[in-house]
């Protein structure tokens, strides 16, 4: 890949749960090889109070935390985007951007926590159920050997990561509508 470190953007629709956490887990994990950015298609006023209070149990500074608009990393003023990963699927059926540098996109979708319905417990455990996802496949993305992939390979694999886990668990799955 053309950058160091590798850029990557979370996409979702409101930029305020998924996309977020994904930013978050990029930058802590990442340690400078990788840094993580976040925007969405219609982005919220704020970060969901959820998100930001399970990022500060874990020790994340969430001060400069913000929704974004997607049109803030097509601009010429951007940093480099070298991957775009879509995490809810109607943001991987919008018409995005065009990205500078035509980055590699992938899909790595999973359901909405803030869509979850239920208790205070059901809906947290909404988040971190996403957040554990989250974490898993951005481990994955960074064992992977960035060096070596070409922009195919490298599409390839993070699709495949985005298929990796299964239904997380119950509490996901009341964010989602009935079947039918």
């Amino acid at each position: 890949m053309p950058h160091t470190p590798l850029h990557v953007l979370i996409l979702c629709t409101g930029n305020s749960a998924r996309s977020i956490l994904g930013e978050c887990l990029l930058e802590r994990l990442g340690e400078g090889r990788v840094r993580g950015h976040s925007a969405g298609s219609h982005p919220k006023d704020a970060p969901h109070p959820l998100a930001r209070s399970l990022l500060e149990a874990r020790g994340y500074d969430t001060t400069r935390l913000r929704s974004k608009s997607w049109d803030e990393f097509a601009a010429p003023d951007a940093p480099p985007i070298d991957v775009v990963l879509t995490v809810c699927d109607a943001a991987r059926a919008e018409t995005c951007p065009v990205w500078p540098g035509h980055p590699v996109q992938a899909h790595w979708g999973l359901p909405d926590p803030a869509a979850c319905e239920g208790s205070e417990a059901e809906r947290r455990a909404a988040f971190e159920d996403a957040y554990r996802v989250l974490e898993h496949r951005v481990h994955r993305l960074l064992d992977l050997p960035l060096a070596s992939l070409d922009r195919e390979a490298l599409g390839r694999a993070l699709e495949a990561i985005g298929r990796e886990i299964p239904e997380p668990s119950a509490s996901l799955s009341r964010s989602r509508p009935p079947a039918g």
